[in-house]
């Protein structure tokens, strides 16, 4: 159980005190293993610090009676974890509450970017060699699902199409928090994202002129906005409204896309949504980012199977 080493040790005043000070002043909480190896030294020496360590030894043993009395649901993987989670906001205090969200939105945006992330060499810059599409835009060197398997362009507009897609996810998900909490998570994921975006603007393609970067991220920003509507009306109106939508912002409204692919895409949405929803509030924070470790590309197995209402039907032929 969480608690079963701070009731051995009496010293269950060490990582509240380590965590409130780490997160108010902005520097990385201290681990588990540095905690341990500094017992000799921060053993409580004075009364005030015996009494801490006794009333946490005691909240401990009143939790592990709770547990039991319960049949020992915090004990399982979800419940404790849900436990672990409510101490630690305890424990961060309301101070710290900004630092968590900007935290871990900046590492949801960095593992939504990582899904069609492509790159541009700078050998190929300087020779005046980067591929460049019918369009104008600049193709770099990608790899992976939607690069491989989904035929998209490793391209800038691909790779923020991607990110959004799986941004959106997760703010319908943050939809269901209070309305404040709601605020604020989605403005930390889009702000994380506009950072990025830029970033990837100024590396990738040399725009070195802030001007013009703030230019497009405009551009990028009014995308975002009606592909929230779009996405938004789909997941209302029904799977074919969804995956007009996907073609139409992702694929860019290709002629030569393979239906079974926006069908694919559609199911990992609807799966993705549910298991997102599955996680409760206060798990989101360490469990979100594991919503999309099913892939995309899997869906084609499902799509591939026969419609129920087909069953049985003969194969006309014309």
């Amino acid at each position: 159980m969480a608690c079963r080493t701070s009731c051995k040790s009496g010293l269950g005043l060490l990582p509240r005190a380590a965590s409130s000070s780490s997160l108010s002043s902005g520097t990385r909480v201290a681990s588990p293993s540095s905690l341990l190896r500094s017992r000799r030294i921060a053993v409580a020496t004075t009364p005030q610090q015996q009494i801490r360590g006794i009333h946490a030894t005691l909240q401990c043993r009143q939790q592990q009676q709770t547990d039991k009395s319960s049949g020992g649901e915090s004990s399982s993987s979800g419940g404790g974890l849900s436990w672990l989670t409510q101490r630690f906001k305890e424990a961060a205090g309301s101070t710290a509450q900004p630092y968590l969200v900007y935290r871990t939105t900046e590492r949801l945006v960095k593992a939504c970017a990582s899904k069609a992330d492509y790159k541009i060499s700078s050998e190929e810059r300087k020779a005046g060699t980067v591929k460049q599409t019918a369009d104008g835009e600049e193709i770099g060197t990608g790899g992976g699902m939607w690069h491989d398997d989904f035929h998209l362009l490793p391209t800038f507009s691909t790779w923020a199409h991607v990110t959004m897609l799986h941004m959106y996810l997760l703010v319908v998900r943050l939809r269901a928090l209070d309305k404040d909490a709601h605020h604020t998570w989605q403005s930390q994921l889009v702000d994380h994202f506009f950072h990025q975006a830029e970033d990837k603007m100024d590396v990738e393609h040399d725009m070195g002129s802030r001007t013009m970067r703030q230019r497009y991220l405009r551009d990028l920003f009014v995308q975002w906005r009606g592909l929230m509507l779009a996405y938004d009306e789909g997941l209302a109106r029904g799977d074919a409204v969804l995956a007009s939508a996907v073609w139409r912002n992702l694929f860019k409204a290709r002629d030569d896309v393979d239906v079974r692919v926006l069908a694919a895409i559609v199911s990992w949405m609807r799966l993705s949504l549910m298991r997102l929803d599955q996680i409760k509030d206060e798990d989101l924070p360490l469990l979100a980012e594991g919503a999309f470790k099913w892939p995309a590309k899997s869906e084609l197995l499902l799509v591939d199977l026969p419609a129920r209402g087909l069953e049985g039907a003969e194969t006309v032929k014309r």
